[in-house]
């Protein structure tokens, strides 16, 4: 049976002996996977110290345009609790992007309606809901105050006051932000949108 092997295994004396090179490429790994890691550890960096500060994310809206206590209010529906704020606008109205990012998805739900998220700076995750319209497509870099789709009532908003839900995740947690409200612990990822508007 041994003679059938291929070298360095063909002998009994050989058995057990490394591959010619397999050091070399070891060390070629190992430099692969730490510049890896070097690279995605500046990526999450970079990705937490770029500026971020959101703008009103519905044309021509102001403070007064929402109800900053609907934040966390509750019974809300099917979620149990508004982890958002609805800006009130004209059907029609562009929604902008708040910050720059990238479009990461576009789509259709039972209760948002149409909808579509970004992901911009500081890893925050930036969801809109209850358009008419989304005018920005998958992958797509977008940039602070570009037109993203049209205020409508899609989804569970059918029948109300045209309006875009407007939540902002983190996709770093906040443990600090962790409360014994209803579905507290969920609060180490959904900010409060008004706070990180308004500058409160």
């Amino acid at each position: 049976m041994i003679d059938t092997l291929a070298p360095p295994f063909d002998k009994p004396e050989n058995l057990g002996t490394p591959v010619k090179g397999w050091p070399r490429k070891k060390r070629i790994l190992r430099k692969l996977f730490r510049w890896i890691g070097i690279c995605m550890a500046m990526v999450l960096l970079a990705g937490l110290i770029l500026p971020a500060k959101p703008i009103i994310p519905v044309a021509q809206a102001t403070p007064g345009d929402w109800n900053h206590q609907t934040y966390w209010h509750e019974p809300w529906g099917a979620s149990g609790v508004h982890k958002g704020i609805d800006v009130f606008s004209k059907h029609g109205q562009d929604a902008l992007a708040a910050t720059s990012g990238v479009v990461i998805a576009v789509q259709d739900l039972r209760l948002g309606g149409k909808t579509l998220t970004i992901l911009g700076p500081k890893w925050r995750v930036h969801y809109y809901a209850h358009l008419s319209q989304q005018t920005v497509h998958v992958g797509q870099f977008v940039r602070q105050g570009q037109a993203v789709g049209k205020v409508g009532t899609s989804g569970n908003a059918a029948g109300k006051a045209p309006h875009l839900h407007y939540a902002i995740v983190t996709l770093v947690p906040y443990p600090w932000r962790i409360s014994g409200a209803r579905q507290g612990w969920k609060k180490a990822f959904f900010l409060n949108p008004h706070d990180l508007l308004t500058g409160s």
